[in-house]
Formats: C-alpha cells, sequence, structure tokens
C-alpha cells in the first residue's frame, strides 16, 4: 500500500507539472488562434493520471450540476476548425483534497480523459478515487459531456471531477 501511495504521490506531482506547463502553451496558442481566422487549437502533450481519493462520503447517488457540453462542429465547412487537442479542467478544491482533469479531444470529440489530480486525505480516499475515477471517464466518454451521475460513495469526487471537466470541455469549445 506504501508503494502505491508513492507512486500516487508522484504521478500527481508530475500532472501539476504538466498541467502549469500546459496552461501557458494553451494561453499561447488561444493567443494564435485568435489572430488566425481558421487556426485550431491543440494541446501539446498528455500526462499520466494520479490516483487518489477521498473518504467519509454519502454511499447515494446523485445528478451532477453543470452545463452540458456538445460536439461537432456547425456552420459552413472551413468556417471553423473542430476543436482538437488536450485540455486542462480548473482545479476543484474539496474537503478531501484538489482534483483535477484533462481531456483530449479529436475531431470535436472527447476521446480521452485523463486525472490529472484526485483527493488523496487518507487510504480510503484512494480506494474511492482508484474506483471512481475510471467509471467516470468511460461515462463522460460515452455521453460526450459532463452530465453524467455521481458514483455512489464517492459523490466528493464526482462532483469536483465534472466540475473541472466542464472547464475542460468549456476550454475546448464544446
Amino acid at each position: 500500500m506504501r508503494i502505491r501511495a508513492a507512486v500516487s504521490a508522484a504521478l500527481a506531482s508530475a500532472g501539476i507539472l504538466l498541467a502549469g506547463w500546459q496552461s501557458g502553451a494553451h494561453v499561447a496558442e488561444t493567443g494564435i488562434a485568435a489572430a488566425t481566422t481558421s487556426g485550431t487549437t491543440s494541446g501539446t502533450s498528455s500526462g499520466p493520471g494520479a490516483a487518489g481519493g477521498n473518504s467519509s462520503e454519502s454511499s447515494g447517488s446523485s445528478s451532477a450540476g453543470g452545463s452540458s457540453g456538445s460536439t461537432g462542429s456547425s456552420g459552413s465547412a472551413g468556417a471553423a476548425a473542430q476543436a482538437a487537442g488536450t485540455f486542462a479542467g480548473s482545479v476543484v478544491q474539496t474537503r478531501f483534497g484538489s482534483v483535477q482533469v484533462q481531456i483530449t479531444v479529436k475531431a470535436g470529440a472527447v476521446t480521452d480523459v485523463t486525472a490529472l489530480q484526485l483527493t488523496d486525505d487518507d487510504r480510503k480516499s484512494v480506494q474511492i478515487s482508484n474506483r471512481a475515477a475510471p467509471l467516470l471517464r468511460a461515462e463522460v466518454i460515452k455521453a460526450q459531456s459532463a452530465q453524467v451521475q455521481t458514483i455512489g460513495g464517492a459523490t466528493v469526487t464526482s462532483d469536483a471531477y465534472l466540475s473541472s471537466l466542464q472547464a475542460a470541455l468549456d476550454a475546448a469549445n464544446l
């Protein structure tokens, strides 16, 4: 269990560094895209997910809040390029720690969701997040939005995950 915690901490640190670097790259790309009329926003890297979790959460399920994202593009051909690249969501603070996710977008569709940071207050938190993150990832990719059910027993992590995800979807204009 100690090895898992050490690996989780190392991955979380790498994720934080990657998110900071990517935020700077995203700002630079946004400036470049704004300067051209048909530029595409593209991230330059993806990072490993971090294991973590939260403890003492409720065991029921509830609906996730936030606005829904949509996929695809509208308008005439060539008028606007579809989003592509990686986009990091905002860091969401919970009573169990911070949560941040990153999405990978290809041709205007979410192809991957990576947890850059998950709550890791204690061992139980790590177990909860290790169970919830893959389930949330699969549901988000299937739904192509942040409008998915929270995971029972991981409500705090689910809500923070989906909030960060919505910020990433907004950054990708999805």
